[in-house]
């Protein structure tokens, strides 16, 4: 019996993700194959799964983001990109705030929601493990560096444990 897919109607115009068939196709990026040329800040490895570099995604970039033990990025934003993170694995600390007085800590499992234009300063609190965040951005993988800070200028940054 052949099932009835008369209940599947497209809502809206997809023609634009395409693919030179004529298809529209879910875009797949192979494991080991994921660009690294997306937006960097000094000791952050920042891949690209899914951006407007490689797929047809136009409003939305979404990749992993490594830190080696004790890493911490020069402050940072990301203007007008709406940020989502996920700490796949270590320990996280955003600092943030009126010169960086702030700061919010997180752990493997923990969600994160940074907004547009939040100048922040991300670090990985273990002396010891790396730190694997899954990051999505809309409309794309935006990173404006801003002038560094000194370790001493971030509260309990300095005497972690």
């Amino acid at each position: 019996m052949e099932p009835d897919l008369s209940k599947y109607v497209l809502v809206g115009d997809n023609s634009m993700y395409a693919a030179p068939s004529g298809l529209v196709v879910p875009v797949v990026t192979r494991a080991g194959q994921e660009p690294g040329d997306t937006g960097q800040s000094a000791g952050a490895t920042r891949i690209s799964g899914v951006s407007i570099q490689h797929t047809p995604a136009t409003r939305l970039w979404f990749g992993k983001v490594s830190n080696e033990a004790g890493y911490r990025s020069v402050p940072h934003h990301h203007g007008e990109a709406e940020t989502g993170g996920y700490v796949l694995s270590g320990r996280a600390r955003i600092y943030f705030g009126e010169l960086f007085e702030d700061y919010i800590d997180m752990e493997e499992g923990d969600w994160v929601f940074v907004p547009p234009f939040l100048p922040h300063v991300e670090c990985n609190i273990d002396r010891n493990r790396p730190l694997t965040w899954m990051t999505a951005r809309t409309p794309e993988n935006i990173v404006v560096n801003l002038p560094q800070v000194a370790d001493t200028d971030l509260r309990d940054w300095v005497d972690r444990p």
